[in-house]
């Protein structure tokens, strides 16, 4: 299984009950190299909005061959935001693959005023 390093930034936005709040969600350190056929936005905390919390969250995720998020589990970030990170990334659908791939997804929140 190869993987690559990138910088690819890709910009999520997440619906809350007050406004979107944007959230963005890259591959910071190692790509995973199967495309994502279907992204779940974060839902930014009603916590983090109401401490003003911005911050990062680092999310190891292994893909399985059928293109589900087998494991995810947080290796850095915030508390508070950690859980919205990981129910988002269980929910991506990748491209099927013959064997199993895994990488980190950096979601990175900012709230909005």
């Amino acid at each position: 299984m190869s993987l690559r390093r990138t910088g690819v930034l890709l910009a999520v936005l997440a619906a809350t009950g007050s406004g979107v709040v944007p959230v963005r969600a890259q591959d910071a350190q190692t790509e995973i190299t199967r495309q994502v056929k279907s992204k779940v936005q974060p839902v930014y905390p009603d916590l983090a909005r109401k401490m003003n919390l911005s911050g990062s969250v680092k999310v190891q995720v292994v893909v399985a061959p059928n293109g589900s998020v087998k494991e995810a589990k947080v290796v850095g970030g915030h508390p508070v935001l950690a859980n919205a990170a990981l129910d988002a990334v269980r929910k991506w659908r990748f491209e099927p693959a013959a064997g199993e791939s895994s990488g980190i997804v950096n979601f990175k929140f900012e709230p909005h005023q």
